[in-house]
């Protein structure tokens, strides 16, 4: 089943996408090529044209955009140049996108099985000519190959009876079904805890090989892409700034761009300082007429700002967009980062949990946690999703009330409500949720959203007191005075959730309970936020409670972490302890499923397509 080497599935050439009925681009001069069984990751920020090119390999452009140039042949059909009839042939069963959220590619209201069978059904005779056989055996071989096929009655289950794990598998079973030539996978890991996420790498890599599937991976986690990818393309402001073989863009990243990505991405092994890069991608119709990314590099001369820079070629079939590409050689030293842990006689106690039992109806999924928080200190929870990390940080804050045991702040017992406790712990414990797009009121401006906690709890702050105190907090979260009038719509994710972490600050409270709150974000923002929460925890003295899934972050930031395994608390104590010596045989697996940067020589060799 597995096509002849060099056989080239996917060639992007010289594809511009611009804003309808104007000159703008959005995606402009972008080429590369795909081998059957090569996968080919597409990197970079939010905003850079990975997703507008994705779509356009199924001849798919979002409304307001059109192709302006260029072709996309997929098996030598140009796909922004075919027709209705073509397209509908040709997608499902020769080209196939997975979106990133597994939730919003399946039916809510359809069972699996019906689901999966529709695949098999609309393509019919493209399953009768590829010689697929019977489609219930078609369907159950399908299921067997994405780790499905020993789950009873999964055929006869809802989306939201499966975890979200075995959902991206169900879109992952839907997606091979009818063995299709090109598969383009848009960050289908994002929400996923390192082990699942780990599962379903390790599928796409072999169902790839297997079949000789032309994999394009999209991601702005380079740790994910690094271990997975034969070609890494790296795109900025909508143009490719750099590309070649993962071991070549890793090893010796010749754009400034690539190295920043590389400086932002947390490592499981070193506590390093975690470097955002400053500043917005230009907008389409604002980019500048040299290099889109002078604005942003520090190594940026005027020559840098006039006319296109061209592709620089460099040894070995290395890209790079570059005219200062001989600045970037050589290795790439990341500053050392050193966080203590507070002794215990000096530990001043600001939250302690002990005996936490939680449940949701009659199931039980906290059991005997115990936990302590002291001043000054980071705590990293950690965990498979499900393990009852958000859990716990809802009882800790008053959220969740069904649980027993013993929550305590400065050595208080908390009731198990948050309408039960007293005004000043309300303050003093404050809540960041994950999602900054759908943690801010669309219909508040910046400085109201900030400015509303002071209302509630401190209500006889005159007005210009209030103003005082958010226009200091939007100092301290890095934004402007500018942002005060904005509304959250108007910002990128990593603004917003800098809005919410000031919305928290600005009643000044002793505790901050942060649940995920970098996992919808790029690396580079991540990699501020991080930064900026150490910054204002030294300044403020703040103790963090701080959720994850993702481990390596929890080397920059935390002290001492503590590890969940099905509401049980399996290992603890100082990270750098549990992350080189784990004892759990949970941790340890944590810890081998965590994706790491490798460079240089360490490269893992990829199987040859």
């Amino acid at each position: 089943m597995t096509a002849p080497p060099g056989d080239v599935r996917v060639d992007v050439q010289d594809l511009r996408i611009v804003l309808a009925g104007g000159s703008a681009d959005v995606v402009g001069g972008v080429s590369f090529g795909v081998r059957a069984g090569e996968l080919l990751g597409l990197v970079g920020e939010s905003g850079s044209g990975k997703t507008t090119v994705a779509l356009a390999l199924l001849g798919h452009v979002r409304r307001g955009l059109e192709v302006a140039a260029g072709k996309v042949l997929v098996d030598g059909t140009d796909m922004v140049r075919a027709s209705e009839q073509q397209l509908e042939r040709l997608r499902g069963a020769e080209v196939v996108y997975i979106p990133q959220d597994p939730a919003s590619a399946l039916n809510p209201a359809l069972r699996v099985g019906t689901q999966l069978k529709e695949v098999l059904r609309a393509h019919r005779q493209a399953a009768a000519a590829k010689g697929l056989g019977d489609p219930k055996a078609r369907l159950q071989q399908t299921l067997e190959e994405v780790g499905l096929g020993g789950i009873p009655r999964l055929l006869k289950a809802y989306p939201h009876q499966l975890s979200g794990g075995q959902q991206q598998r169900v879109v992952l079973a839907m997606a091979f079904a009818m063995r299709p030539s090109v598969i383009v996978l848009d960050e289908p890991t994002t929400a996923l805890d390192v082990t699942t996420q780990r599962h379903v790498l390790d599928t796409v890599r072999r169902l790839c090989s297997a079949y000789g599937v032309a994999a394009v991976y999209i991601s702005h986690d380079l740790a994910v892409v690094g271990g997975l990818a034969h070609m890494l393309t790296v795109m900025y402001a909508g143009k490719v700034v750099e590309s070649g073989t993962t071991a070549a863009v890793f090893g010796a990243p010749a754009h400034p761009y690539t190295r920043r990505l590389l400086r932002a991405v947390p490592s499981p092994e070193r506590s390093e300082v975690l470097e955002g890069i400053e500043g917005q991608p230009p907008h389409p119709g604002r980019r500048p007429p040299g290099c889109d990314f002078a604005p942003r590099c520090p190594l940026a001369v005027p020559a840098c700002r006039e006319g296109p820079i061209p592709l620089v070629s460099l040894p070995g079939g290395h890209l790079a967009r570059c005219i200062r590409t001989e600045l970037t050689a050589g290795p790439d030293i990341r500053e050392p980062l050193v966080i203590s842990a507070p002794s215990p006689e000096e530990e001043d106690t600001q939250l302690r949990v002990s005996g936490l039992s939680a449940r949701y109806g009659t199931a039980e999924v906290l059991s005997d946690v115990a936990l302590t928080v002291g001043r000054d200190q980071c705590v990293a929870l950690v965990g498979e999703s499900g393990s009852g990390k958000t859990t716990l940080a809802r009882c800790v804050v008053g959220l969740h009330t069904s649980w027993s045991g013993q929550v305590q702040f400065r050595g208080q017992d908390l009731p198990p409500s948050a309408q039960q406790r007293r005004s000043q712990v309300l303050q003093a414990i404050q809540y960041i949720f994950q999602n900054p797009y759908t943690a801010l009121n669309p219909r508040k401006t910046i400085g109201q959203i900030i400015e509303r906690p002071l209302h509630h709890f401190s209500p006889s702050l005159s007005r210009a007191e209030r103003d005082q105190r958010v226009a200091r907090v939007l100092s301290d979260v890095a934004l402007g005075p500018d942002f005060w009038s904005r509304y959250p719509d108007q910002l990128s994710g990593g603004e917003r959730q800098r809005v919410a972490i000031a919305r928290a600050l600005v009643v000044s409270p002793d505790l901050l309970v942060c649940d995920e709150i970098t996992s919808a974000l790029d690396v580079s923002v991540q990699a501020t936020i991080v930064e900026l929460l150490r910054h204002l925890q030294a300044e403020r003295h703040l103790s963090l409670l701080f959720i994850t899934h993702n481990l390596a972050l929890v080397r920059s930031i935390a002290q001492t972490v503590t590890v969940l395994s099905e509401g049980k608390v399996v290992e603890s104590g100082p990270v750098k302890r549990v992350f080189e010596r784990p004892e759990n045989p949970y941790t340890i697996r944590l810890m081998e499923d965590v994706p790491k940067v490798v460079t240089g020589e360490q490269q893992p060799r990829l199987p040859a397509p």
